[in-house]
């Protein structure tokens, strides 16, 4: 790698431009602090912006407006003629992602960070060797670490030519067939978008069931209303083989239920996870500790095992989500300014863009009977709320997880249309301490989505009204 000759001096470095780095360092220039960000990539944004959360769901839109113009008919709106460009789509989303990240680029020079191209790599605790740029080090005070996630590395012997869900988003052929390994959000949420598109798509999963992280009753509704789109879903399933042949296209074997099966896809998309990017930062010359996936190790005010060096986003323990991330960047600069910052927030909101949406926030169904928590759950469905009829979307439910004495919220799930908005306020509820009846007393504007968490309040309070009461034990 070429290196400059030059060294700059900081009071604060910060390692990388996702969605936690950009914002860590405008929220220490704008608490007073002189500020260098390094970023290798040409662009801001980290992965989230430029190869994840943004493209994909531009994407998931687009197929979501398809959707809905063809289930338009039972309204009585029939449409012909649908065609799909996915030139214009692919232009689409690259305008998008350009357009945002223009704009951290703007914000980043209006509050006056320096910004500095290249890889960085500790040489100590408050020194920087960086590499690929104009610049050869930096010295600094205090440094946050935000260098976000990879892809999960293919495993040995799988050819390389398999599409990542990077390659997925860049949109440069719709395949007529098109195996899915991995039946997480990622591998969901790509291949319902090239199912849109016209690809004949298949799931393949090594867990029993799709979305392990997300409770089943929740799972089960998208199941439901996915299984009819894509081709075929093998779960509880591991992919033994995939070679590729010369006129095109994979053959695949697959063990499936305690047999090997072969099958042929056009392309195939692995999309089995992703890990934190902290093995090339040279912490040996640090005391930072890492856990045993890689993940650095922090405290509530994000700082590491070495004082002076913080660690936020998917570098750091916890969910790999963009929300979490930018959350983790205040906190940190606000400790490195002095304040009393400190990342104690009691629910991260999950989303799965699916066709229904899944959201959940707090305690869940499934980590309360794990942990041995006695709770009182209260599920309102949408086939009973009035907007939902009037949408023709009424597949989904919301439901309430609440202390049983006290009526505190501990979590809310959603599945349905606009769960990913709805989420918010469960969010609130449990950050607050808000109590089911602080959701019932609250007036939810009608005829909308959200009375359903009002609706799901009240069915765990045993004050239903839209909903038969429980049979009465004589």
């Amino acid at each position: 790698m070429v290196m400059g000759s030059l060294r700059e001096e900081t009071q604060v470095v910060v390692i990388g431009s996702g969605p936690g780095g950009y914002v860590a360092a405008i929220r220490l220039a704008d608490l007073g602090k002189n500020v260098i960000l390094v970023e290798r990539q040409e662009r801001h944004g980290g992965t989230c912006l430029l190869e994840g959360c943004i493209p994909s769901k531009a994407l998931i839109h687009a197929v979501e407006v398809k959707e809905q113009a063809l289930a338009a008919e039972q309204f009585g709106l029939k449409f012909t003629g649908m065609d799909i460009d996915p030139k214009r789509l692919r232009q689409w989303t690259d305008e998008i992602v350009a357009g945002l990240s223009s704009g951290v680029s703007g914000l980043l020079k209006r509050r006056g960070v320096t910004v500095i191209r290249g890889h960085a790599r500790f040489q100590s605790p408050t020194s920087l060797a960086i590499e690929g740029g104009e610049v050869s080090g930096i010295d600094f005070e205090q440094c946050v670490i935000a260098t976000g996630s990879a892809l999960n590395r293919l495993p040995a012997g799988i050819v390389q030519s398999v599409w990542s869900s990077a390659d997925a988003l860049k949109l440069e052929r719709v395949p007529a067939t098109l195996l899915v390994v991995g039946g997480g959000y990622i591998g969901l949420e790509l291949g319902l978008v090239y199912q849109g598109l016209g690809s004949e798509v298949s799931v393949v999963e090594f867990f029993p069931r799709l979305l392990m992280g997300a409770d089943q009753d929740l799972v089960d509704v998208m199941v439901a209303q996915v299984t009819d789109r894509l081709h075929e879903i093998m779960v509880d399933s591991r992919v033994l083989t995939i070679d590729e042949r010369r006129d095109g296209g994979f053959d695949v074997t697959i063990e499936h239920q305690g047999q090997t099966i072969a099958r042929h896809y056009d392309q195939v998309l692995v999309a089995i996870g992703r890990r934190p990017n902290t093995d090339d930062l040279g912490l040996e010359h640090t005391q930072v500790a890492r856990d045993e996936k890689g993940f650095i190790i922090t405290d509530q005010e994000c700082r590491t095992a070495e004082p002076n060096i913080f660690a936020i986003g998917d570098a750091a323990q916890g969910p790999m989500l963009a929300h979490k991330a930018s959350r983790e960047g205040k906190v940190a600069a606000e400790v490195i300014a002095g304040g009393e910052g400190a990342f104690d927030n009691r629910a991260i909101p999950a989303v799965v863009f699916t066709d229904p949406e899944i959201a959940w926030t707090g305690l869940t169904e499934r980590e309360a009977l794990e942990q041995g928590i006695t709770v009182k759950i209260g599920r309102f469905p949408l086939s009973a709320l009035g907007r939902a009829r009037t949408l023709g979307r009424t597949d989904g439910l919301v439901k309430i997880i609440a202390e049983p004495d006290t009526g505190l919220v501990l979590g809310v799930g959603i599945v349905g249309p606009m769960a990913s908005e709805l989420i918010a306020e469960g969010t609130l509820a449990v950050e607050m301490g808000a109590t089911l009846h602080d959701l019932m007393v609250t007036i939810h504007p009608h005829p909308t989505l959200s009375e359903a968490i009002m609706e799901a309040a009240e069915v765990a309070a045993g004050e239903a009204v839209h909903v038969n009461p429980p049979r009465k034990v004589r």
